[in-house]
């Protein structure tokens, strides 16, 4: 296959853009440092396209030398044909080469295998070529009978060719590939129970849909149910059309005497051979897609929950809520350092408020609290209430915020929150992490396994591979998107930056404990194990904010340092004007030199210098200061408060398949069916709604006691 012509029709680029891209990766640059250094050379592909890219070009590869393999197998055989040559060549994806080797591959001993051995695939030959129209199918298989060998009788002879000639048709690539897609068309998913006692899988006890029409999450939820022994699963197709195609291209001669056994052969190849292992790549097909599917609906709410906006400038009190072990308490500073740590027992009726009160009152007025993050796990709503009673007599206005706190414990309880905070408890590291998602989410989510961070669907039953790929994916995009203080970052977020591993992340912190703050990007060369290629990739990427080079702390890449000091001169600005933000008319500016001339003589092309220009714009501002913000709440709500009808507004904390789910101040998020989302018809609910996003929603039910809320944003219009 040739590998730069699939790129180009699938991605739809151009023939120089592939070229260049593949000897880019080749040459081990990172796709984040590719996608905003080398946009001249790619022709300005996107991270999203390029990672698109990069996966498709393993699987080409990976393609190419299966489909090299095969051939060398085949031709070892001695059974290469210019067909299957060319059956090979025309081959599009891995399911088609592996069908096309199937009769090749060295098998274990089935029935067929056993017949061979004796000595019936004559006489299978014989019924395959249904050459007698008269006599009788006995006479030609008594030369066959032979009790040294086994075959005892012309009945035996016949039943040991039939199972040579149903694996023959069930090794035809032809008929598996009309099967298989016969069966992805026209299949019917059924299901139901093994268990009589009530689950959540009880709406699919007795369930049945097409498969082409299923839903992505109701497949990967028949795939658990079924894992979990509640539910059998089953492909239902008709199979007179199945025996009909059959039919059709194994019996040539409906007049043979050997008809009869062709058709029976036909009927037991089917359901013996092809249907088991068809049904299996049939559901393995749509959990894949369903998987990917949701892999990439994952990717979608943590790029969105890792880019909400910080609340900087805010010292944060966080609280990790708790009954009989009470809610843990931790203060940052505006600089997310712990000042003070502590437990109150607010949640049960027993428990000394008063006492938690005057604590918490306490911690506000000597640190000059401003914000208050609430954990939403257990004994949450217990604890808002007591929050937003306690800040009504706070000598300053104090607002809080429920925080999700999924991932949190992971945190708490890994190694990295051990080295963090050796000398607290687990609970104690929680609360230091709920508080410091409110000043930068990404800073703290770094430090969690993206699949623990509680944004996807059904992730643990996917590709964990697959999975873990695709959400670093997602991670190193936000991480190099917004870039890194060189000087404060942890070792976990610098890990994720461009060009940056584990190790290097942990020698560059150890050389900073060691020698102080880095006075410029430069010196990341001293940093063991950071070489000219390690630095090419990661140095755009950190930031240096008080640093002797005001380019340290901007998207502009030392390699275009020369450049970008020509285009200040050009313009007629100095570096100081960079530092105190007085090149807001750079853009118009530019307009009244020659560019072209620019770049030849400075040796950079025109796309970089738009690039240097929108960097020098806003040293060390962050791109996610213009999503909406987090928000802030003064007082409580219960759902005994809802009522039918009422207009919120909340914040949608997860995205599904099936619809979105909104905190809106209660303990317990909304949910807003895809069908209430809007009213234009969606396919799915991420084309209209992300993580983050402030909506307005109408409350259509509140139900207390199963604890279920329904909201609508289209009826909130």
């Amino acid at each position: 296959m040739d590998i730069i012509k699939t790129l180009c029709s699938e991605l739809n680029i151009k023939k120089e853009q592939a070229e260049n891209t593949v000897k880019l990766l080749d040459e081990g640059n990172t796709i984040a440092f590719i996608a905003r250094y080398r946009k001249e050379v790619t022709g300005s592909l996107d991270d999203k396209i390029l990672r698109a890219f990069y996966d498709r070009l393993n699987y080409l590869r990976s393609f190419n030398e299966r489909s090299d393999e095969i051939i060398r197998l085949i031709t070892e055989q001695g059974k290469m044909t210019d067909e299957i040559l060319s059956s090979i060549k025309n081959a599009k994806i891995l399911q088609e080469l592996e069908d096309i080797y199937r009769p090749y591959k060295q098998k274990k001993r089935t029935r067929a295998t056993i017949a061979k051995e004796k000595g019936l695939e004559g006489l299978a030959n014989i019924i395959l070529l249904q050459k007698e129209n008269s006599g009788s199918c006995y006479d030609a298989a008594a030369p066959y009978v032979n009790a040294e060998k086994g075959v005892e009788s012309a009945d035996e002879a016949i039943a040991g060719a039939s199972d040579i000639i149903a694996e023959m048709i069930s090794d035809n690539a032809e008929y598996r590939k009309f099967i298989r897609n016969f069966t992805q068309r026209d299949g019917v998913l059924h299901t139901k129970n093994t268990k009589d006692e009530d689950s959540v899988y009880r709406m699919y006890y007795d369930f049945s849909e097409p498969l082409k029409k299923i839903a992505d999450h109701r497949i990967l939820a028949i795939n658990r149910g079924e894992k979990e022994e509640f539910l059998s699963v089953s492909v239902e197709i008709d199979e007179d059309r199945i025996f009909e195609f059959l039919e059709k291209n194994v019996i040539t001669n409906p007049n043979s005497i050997f008809t009869d056994i062709l058709k029976e052969t036909v009927r037991d190849a089917y359901k013996r051979l092809i249907a088991p292992s068809i049904e299996r790549e049939v559901r393995g097909f749509f959990t894949e897609n369903a998987s990917e599917n949701a892999i990439k609906l994952f990717s979608k709410n943590l790029d969105r929950l890792l880019m909400q906006p910080p609340i900087k400038g805010k010292t944060v009190l966080g609280i990790d809520p708790g009954y009989r072990t009470g809610c843990k308490v931790a203060v940052i500073d505006k600089t997310g350092k712990v000042c003070d740590t502590g437990i109150i027992f607010c949640t049960l009726e027993h428990h000394d408020k008063e006492k938690s009160k005057k604590y918490l009152l306490s911690l506000i007025k000597k640190y000059d609290v401003d914000l208050i993050a609430i954990g939403n796990g257990t004994a949450s709503k217990e604890s808002e209430m007591f929050v937003a009673d306690v800040i009504k007599e706070a000598d300053k206005k104090v607002y809080y915020l429920i925080v999700n706190e999924a991932g949190a414990s992971v945190y708490s309880a890994s190694k990295e929150g051990e080295e963090e905070f050796p000398d607290f408890t687990v609970e104690q590291r929680s609360a230091v992490s709920i508080a410091r998602r409110c000043q930068d989410p990404l800073v703290e989510f770094v430090k969690i396994d993206p699949k623990s961070i509680g944004v996807g669907q059904y992730q643990h039953d996917m590709n964990q591979k697959r999975l873990k790929e695709a959400l670093t994916g997602v991670v190193e995009n936000c991480v190099n998107t917004v870039g890194v203080d060189l000087n404060t970052a942890s070792y976990a977020l610098l890990s994720y930056v461009s060009g940056i591993n584990n190790t290097t992340a942990k020698n560059i912190v150890k050389y900073r404990e060691e020698n102080g703050e880095f006075a410029a990007r430069k010196d990341l060369l001293k940093v063991d194990k950071i070489g000219p290629k390690a630095f090419l990739q990661c140095a755009g990427f950190l930031r240096i904010p008080d640093g002797e080079e005001i380019l340290d702390n901007t998207g502009v890449h030392p390699e275009s340092y020369k450049a970008a000091k020509s285009l200040l001169k050009t313009l007629g600005y100095t570096e100081e004007d960079v530092k105190n933000h007085s090149v807001s008319d750079i853009k118009e500016r530019m307009n009244n030199i020659d560019i072209k001339e620019f770049c030849n003589k400075n040796d950079v092309g025109e796309i970089t210098v738009f690039d240097i220009a929108d960097s020098l714009l806003k040293p060390g501002r962050d791109v996610r200061d213009s999503l909406p913000k987090p928000i802030l709440l003064t007082d409580v709500l219960s759902i005994s408060d809802l009522k039918e009808g009422m207009i919120l507004t909340g914040t949608v904390r997860n995205v599904t398949d099936f619809g979105a789910f909104v905190d809106i101040g209660v303990h317990q998020d909304g949910l807003v069916h895809i069908s209430q989302i809007c009213s234009r018809y969606i396919k799915n609910p991420t084309e209209v709604l992300a993580v983050g996003d402030i909506v307005k929603v109408k409350v259509l039910e509140a139900d207390e006691t199963r604890k279920r809320i329904s909201l609508s944003i289209k009826q909130a219009q």
